[in-house]
């Protein structure tokens, strides 16, 4: 399958980390019809949809910076941490001008969107979760740790005790 392929070749931990958000935002969705169906509040689920998969949408754009910000700074040697620290403050005020932009304009609904956008945080907690699935999908297995022997005679080095 052409699908399974480009996977295999895309980040994993991206990968893993977009599962998880879609499955969070596939799971405030059915909550949010739910519950937006129970009160009566049928021209709200629009908004609420909207402002919800706008949300996961930002989610996923974020993480994507944040994994090239990551792979550049790890490139970069000395000047990793201000690398990192000005990606955080870029994604940090874009989403704070976000959420005024959408607060007043009054398009979407901020506080979903804001659920929408904590999928990547909810996703850390999901991903052995979705290690586990992508292992499955991808037929692969994690690698088993080296002792402390074998990695001392991977390296050259005499074992202690001989």
């Amino acid at each position: 399958m052409k699908i399974i392929e480009a996977a295999k070749r895309m980040n994993r931990t991206l990968l893993e980390m977009h599962i998880g958000m879609l499955f969070f935002g596939l799971l405030c969705q059915v909550a949010g019809a739910l519950i937006i169906a129970r009160g009566g509040h049928g021209a709200f689920q629009g908004k609420y949809a909207l402002s919800l998969w706008f949300g996961v949408a930002f989610a996923f754009a974020g993480s994507i910076h944040m994994c090239r910000t990551l792979d550049r700074a790890l490139l970069s040697g000395a000047n990793a941490a201000g690398m990192v620290t000005r990606g955080y403050l870029f994604r940090y005020f874009l989403l704070a001008g976000v959420l005024v932009l959408v607060t007043l304009t009054d398009t979407l609904n901020p506080l979903v969107f804001f659920l929408g956008y904590m999928s990547m945080k909810v996703t850390a907690y999901l991903q052995p979760i979705t290690h586990k699935l992508c292992n499955k999908v991808f037929h692969e297995e994690d690698p088993i740790p080296l002792s402390e022997e074998e990695l001392a005679a991977q390296e050259g080095e005499i074992p202690a005790g001989q």
